[in-house]
């Protein structure tokens, strides 16, 4: 066998072999641009993946007035919107948002939900399938213009087409008005969702966490005209920029925290809190309690038939959300963020403490100087955590769950439940509130993102933190499942079956993936600040981020788009065959003696063997006539004329050539299989006879001319005594069984349990820290 040039190389040995047949073609599209796949740039986002020179985007503004009834958990309010058409478009009508009308009666969501009769149900299943038959939609009042004429509407389920009396030009506004009044719904019950009330059978008090509460204008823009398509629950939201203020009537004894900054203070809160507030404003390094448990549990006890209003004011967010309840905690500190002071505050009821007043509050300032870091600085005044055993996210402000036992006590995983979802809600200002990407068409787009943020965020709060998302490894089990089951990213929210597993964790590994293996994280972490950058406050598509990533980092994406987003291939890299080769530079005489002992191993036979005892003499033995002049002939002898053919082959050598001659080095051959077929980097940890290794990466391109086998060669100083494909499971590979050489064997366990159910956020498992306080 002849290898580089005139060096003979001899094969010593062969590890595992054999590929599986492959099709005729093995060059297919893995490595194609995306091309047409892409909306086309224009003169609104540009092939960069920036917004372009005639970017535009509509904008509302809002003035609510609303009124909390405590007594039977309904609200009533009005609003004036002032809706501002910066398209380029004349438009005849306008969409509105009735998401309240999710939970109706004649709501969609049931009948499009499928369900079925098992021999054991529980209430809440029979619930569900029964739905309800109390009204939670818009009981709307009044529709007028700005002039008190009443305007005409079509209703369609959650949406709302009102015909505008004369179109609204390019560069004008138009202001109206709706009255409107609904019940809330008991968010802890079978109908679930974001919004909602809580009740407190214990003291018979109410916590509301108020979201979608109000008609909210549809988005209109330039890639998709109105996004008016139904909301049936999962799919959120899409919604326009504009400033609020807002005028909340609740409970005089109530605490409220809300969306935006609270302009009367001094209406609403004691002397005492007020000194508490404004200590708050400038205390860093930890959180000041500004209404205190024990004060919370003597309103508790009362009801107050007065009221109060409180009134807010929020500039540039998409929409507006808060809370109310007598039985709030409220504590608050500073955050130095871009050269200003946000104010990082949680609200939370007895219930969730000493957990929630010892790390909510932390959590949030800490979410905030991350998630700058790595994006752009935090450009709101206040980051709000309401506990509310709950998990949703609005500008500046988010509910949350994590409650301890009644002791006080609570589970590891109830205490980093807590906080990881702390981080994930407070993080979605930045993506969507901020970073205003389409939740209903693409929800990826801010809980994928907002994930991979959170995984950073939680590595950044505790080094052992165990986060659920983002190591790529956490995903293989998914990745592995049936085909018929798996959808690729860029699925519409409503079409995805494994909901959690798709929009949060898959995109959330794959740019941890992106960050780690494929580009570094010099490289990503500018390329996707700067997509951070671009369109904060503005509305992205999954081009403009595709694009932007692209661009700012000259690292050519499209096959990892390709793969990741717009299919459903696992990724499984096989080493299937290991072949190890020396130089053959050996002098004559060591050739000479290996060819000899090699052909005396040849020779060995269990037949030879036993006839030295059964065959005393041979036939040439006994006769010398049949001797001739191979009787003596030893062809292991090192002859003149080999020595000098050797000798004159050495001196022929170039100083290059002769290093190589000299270098003993050991060459392995590396044969791959695309198992999976998603390609990737081929990642490879060399362990070494004298116990050391080296971890060697192999470009993703190696795949670009043979997208399901390769062959590789690499050549070591030292003596390979195993090869490990993966060795830090940073590429999600389905199937670890066969990334090694010489293959092992890896035991699958299983464990036997019985599962209890537990309301969300409420501890579960095991809980030391009880154990430990009834053991004193």
């Amino acid at each position: 066998m002849r290898k580089i040039g005139l060096l003979a190389l001899l094969m010593i040995l062969v590890g595992f072999s054999g590929f599986a047949q492959q099709s005729e073609r093995n060059h297919a599209e893995r490595f194609e641009q995306l091309g047409t796949m892409l909306r086309s740039p224009n003169v609104y986002r540009t092939a960069s993946g920036a917004p372009g020179h005639l970017y535009w985007q509509q904008k509302a503004d809002y003035v609510i007035d609303v009124e909390l009834n405590d007594d039977n958990q309904s609200i009533k309010g009005a609003e004036t919107i002032t809706y501002y058409n910066n398209s380029p478009d004349v438009l005849t009508y306008l969409w509105i948002q009735l998401d309240q009308n999710q939970r109706g009666k004649d709501s969609e969501t049931p009948k499009v939900t499928e369900s079925s009769i098992s021999r054991g149900m529980s209430l809440r299943q029979l619930q569900g399938i029964l739905w309800h038959s109390d009204d939670y939609a818009y009981q709307l009042l009044d529709i007028k213009d700005e002039n008190g004429n009443a305007l005409p509407v079509a209703l369609n389920q959650t949406m709302m087409r009102i015909d505008l009396p004369q179109p609204l030009k390019s560069g004008e506004s138009f202001k109206f008005s709706i009255d409107w009044t609904f019940n809330i719904h008991d968010r802890m019950s079978f109908i679930g969702g974001r919004p909602g009330y809580e009740f407190f059978e214990e003291d018979g008090n109410y916590l509301y966490t108020m979201a979608e509460w109000f008609p909210r204008m549809a988005v209109y823009s330039d890639f998709e005209g109105w996004q008016n398509k139904q909301f049936l629950g999962r799919g959120e939201f899409a919604l326009v920029f504009g400033d609020y203020e807002v005028n909340i009537t609740v409970p005089a004894d109530h605490m409220v925290g809300a969306t935006g900054e609270l302009q009367n203070a001094g209406d609403v809160l004691s002397s005492t809190e007020m000194d508490r507030w404004n200590k708050a404003k400038e205390t860093f390094d930890a959180p000041v309690v500004i209404r205190t448990q024990e004060e919370a549990e003597k309103l508790e006890k009362g009801k107050s038939k007065d009221k109060k209003t409180w009134s807010f004011k929020a500039e540039n967010v998409r929409d507006f959300a808060w809370t109310s309840s007598r039985k709030f905690i409220w504590d608050a500190m500073a955050v130095e963020q871009g050269g200003k002071n946000v104010m990082a505050m949680s609200y939370y009821a007895k219930e969730a403490n000493p957990l929630w007043g010892q790390y909510s509050t932390r959590v949030v300032a800490h979410t905030i100087k991350s998630y700058s870091a790595h994006t752009f600085d935090y450009p709101y005044p206040t980051a709000i955590s309401v506990e509310a055993s709950n998990g949703m996210e609005y500008p500046m402000i988010c509910f949350n769950y994590g409650r301890p036992d009644k002791d006080g006590t609570y589970s590891e995983a109830i205490k980093n439940g807590m906080i990881g979802v702390i981080i994930h809600e407070v993080g979605h200002n930045f993506f969507p509130m901020i970073v205003n990407s389409d939740e209903r068409q693409w929800t990826w787009m801010d809980e994928g993102l907002n994930t991979f943020m959170q995984f950073m965020a939680e590595q950044e709060w505790d080094r052992n933190f165990p986060s659920r998302r983002g190591p790529a490894h956490k995903i293989a089990a998914y990745m592995r499942s049936d085909q018929s089951v798996l959808e690729p990213i860029m699925t519409n929210s409503e079409n995805i079956i494994g909901f959690g597993p798709n929009a949060y964790a898959k995109p959330a590994t794959a740019l941890n993936i992106l960050r780690e293996t494929i580009m570094g994280r010099e490289l990503f972490d500018f390329a996707f600040k700067e997509y951070a950058r671009r369109w904060m406050f503005k509305h992205p598509t999954p081009e403009d981020l595709f694009r932007t990533m692209e661009d700012a980092s000259a690292v050519d994406l499209d096959w990892f788009w390709r793969g990741w987003f717009y299919g459903t291939e696992p990724v499984d890299i096989s080493l299937e065959q290991v072949a190890w080769y020396k130089l053959d530079n050996r002098t004559p005489k060591d050739r000479k003696a290996d060819e000899e002992k090699a052909a005396k191993l040849d020779e060995t036979n269990v037949s030879r063997e036993a006839n030295k005892g059964d065959v005393p003499q041979t036939f040439v033995e006994a006769d010398p006539a049949t001797r001739d002049f191979y009787a003596t002939y030893n062809p292991f002898t090192v002859t003149s004329e080999d020595q000098k053919t050797y000798d004159d082959f050495v001196k022929s050598l170039s100083p290059e050539e002769k290093k190589i001659w000299e270098s003993n080095l050991n060459f392995y051959e590396l044969k791959f299989k695309n198992v999976g077929g998603l390609v990737m980097p081929i990642i490879l940890e060399w362990q070494y006879a004298d116990g050391s290794s080296e971890i060697e990466r192999i470009p993703v391109n190696i795949w670009r001319l043979n997208e399901k086998e390769v062959t590789k060669v690499f050549a070591k100083e030292k003596e390979v005594v195993q090869v490990v494909v993966d060795p830090l499971r940073e590429t999600a590979d389905i199937d670890e069984s066969n990334n090694y050489w010489p293959r092992q064997m890896l035991p699958s366990r299983f464990e036997l349990y019985k599962r209890s159910n537990a309301v969300r956020g409420a501890s579960t498992g095991s809980n030391p820290m009880k154990k430990a306080q009834n053991r004193k």
